[in-house]
């Protein structure tokens, strides 16, 4: 053994694909440091407003890419692919790929967590449930009616889909979301590679019992997807199968999370009434219930947060979801060109004291959490001949707190404790101000890992933690330290723009109706 072996003891992989790339990162099990690690950005597909898409053979091809680079610098450590014990995956959410068995080809391209084309699916399926309720299902699967989540995606794919329909019939569809996709690639394909999902995934599809946690009957009949087309359910953390060939063949695949699920534990939320928000293509917050499925009734939903252990109960959240944080920079860059860089975003919104009263609501595709309302649209409210961009891209800023306020407002309505500090993490954390912001509008201090890959770290602990490889126990994980950020401004104050936001949310309802 080396003495970077020794050094570093046991080493995690983490495969994290994301929406906006992909990345392999290679962890210490004894220091929780990076240790290997290479990113790929990736680009989504739009065929018309409002349909999101990308390719699920180059997310293949990015991963693998991934995989092989970040091996090959493990040497430039004196470190070796023998020293990896473990791999741990974790993923966009939602996102849906329908694939063929036999051929192992995609049956039309991944349809993106955003993509709003359900919208005349759930309107049809809306009519079969009493008064058109949308929250008729939460009891069963925690979530709304919505374009989000995956059983509308599949039921479009059948419904619309020549090749998809065809091979439904001759039973060899596979559905799955991008973790699925990924491990039945990774362990063997169409020569026998494992299709299956993990809870945290399988809670977002609206198909699976919160209590069983396995696919409902009552669920996979009132959508009409036949259940043989869906992965198996494991647990978040457990031995799936072994990699099949490439670099990492014969180690483990051990852990599965999504996204923000990874990021829950990796920033150590292992308790009741600890939360994380993540800043990233959307913003999603995250908060601990343990073992109590609380049902809300203030827009939020209640969702599987991680199972670590096929014999270990289930811990629950509640989660809030705002569909565009750093997605509403990319369109300042890319749409209106106000922007040469993201990188940019701080020193350009710093450049003035404040909005000068402006409000911008980025709802270009609606609004998730807790308005679920898909029919509203963006609006930029208060412009006055003294604005200038340096305002809007402030208040680009500021709109990703409101809505992280939004969502912290309707918790605490549901769980009765206010939260007294927010863990963040995610590639926009990077940005102070925006840091401050979130600080100043919600008046509790907001914690930043110095470390800021902690959803990748999320799933290498899962897949440390599986029994078998046992390099981890989640009671003695060290914490990452954290930057403080406290809040500046008076109650009075952040009320008062808070209820202006919500004069402008009001202002952005009902614009898409045909």
């Amino acid at each position: 053994m080396s003495e970077s072996s020794q050094k570093y003891g046991p080493l995690v992989g983490a495969l994290d694909e994301g929406t906006s790339s992909a990345r392999f990162l290679v962890f210490s099990s004894k220091t929780s440091e990076i240790v290997a690690s290479h990113q790929i950005e990736t680009h989504s597909i739009y065929p018309q407003e409002g349909w999101v898409e990308q390719d699920p053979k180059f997310i293949l091809k990015v991963v693998t890419e991934c995989i092989n680079c970040a091996v090959e610098s493990l040497k430039e450590k004196d470190l070796s692919v023998s020293d990896i014990v473990a791999i741990g995956i974790t993923n966009q959410r939602e996102t849906t790929v329908a694939w063929d068995l036999i051929t192992g080809e995609p049956l039309h391209n991944a349809i993106i967590w955003l993509d709003v084309r359900t919208a005349e699916t759930v309107e049809r399926l809306l009519d079969q449930v009493p008064g058109k309720d949308k929250n008729h299902w939460k009891k069963l699967c925690g979530l709304p009616m919505s374009p989000y989540f995956s059983a509308v995606k599949i039921r479009w794919l059948i419904d619309n889909v020549k090749s998809v329909q065809q091979a439904v019939r001759e039973k060899r569809c596979c559905f799955g979301t991008i973790d699925s996709w990924l491990i039945w690639n990774l362990t063997g394909g169409k020569n026998g590679g494992l299709h299956m999902t993990d809870v945290s995934n399988a809670s977002r599809t609206m198909l699976m019992n919160l209590d069983s946690l396995q696919w409902d009957p009552q669920l996979c009949r009132f959508f009409n997807i036949p259940m043989e087309v869906l992965p198996k359910i494991f647990s978040s953390s457990e031995i799936y199968a072994p990699v099949s060939d490439g670099p990492l063949q014969g180690i483990p695949i051990s852990g599965c999370l999504g996204d923000q699920h990874a990021a829950l534990v990796g920033q150590m939320c292992f308790k009741r009434g600890q939360a994380k928000s993540t800043y990233g293509t959307g913003c999603f917050l995250l908060y601990n219930t343990e073992s109590a499925k609380i049902e809300s009734s203030h827009g939020l939903i209640t969702t599987v947060a991680y199972q670590l252990g096929k014999n270990t109960p289930a811990v629950y959240a509640l989660e809030g979801s705002a569909a565009v944080a750093g997605a509403a920079l990319r369109w300042l860059r890319d749409n209106i060109q106000l922007l040469g860089d993201i990188s940019e975003t701080e020193t350009i919104a710093d450049s003035v004291v404040s909005t000068d009263d402006l409000y911008f609501v980025p709802a270009f595709s609606g609004l998730y959490a807790p308005y679920w309302q898909p029919d509203a649209r963006g609006v930029i409210c208060g412009i006055t001949e003294d604005t200038t961009q340096n305002h809007i891209v402030r208040a680009a800023l500021e709109a990703i707190c409101f809505q992280t306020r939004d969502i912290l407002e309707a918790m605490s309505k549901d769980c009765k404790t206010p939260l007294m500090k927010l863990q963040v993490d995610g590639g926009m954390t990077v940005n102070n101000l925006l840091m401050q912001l979130q600080a100043d509008l919600l008046g509790i201090t907001v914690m930043r890992p110095q470390m800021a890959e902690t959803t990748s770290l999320g799933a290498a602990i899962a897949a440390g933690c599986a029994k078998g490889i046992d390099v981890w126990n989640v009671s003695d994980i060290p914490q990452v330290p954290c930057d403080e950020f406290k809040p500046r401004t008076t109650q009075e104050e952040r009320d008062a723009r808070y209820s202006r936001w919500k004069m402008a949310v009001d202002r952005c309802m009902g614009w898409n109706v045909s």
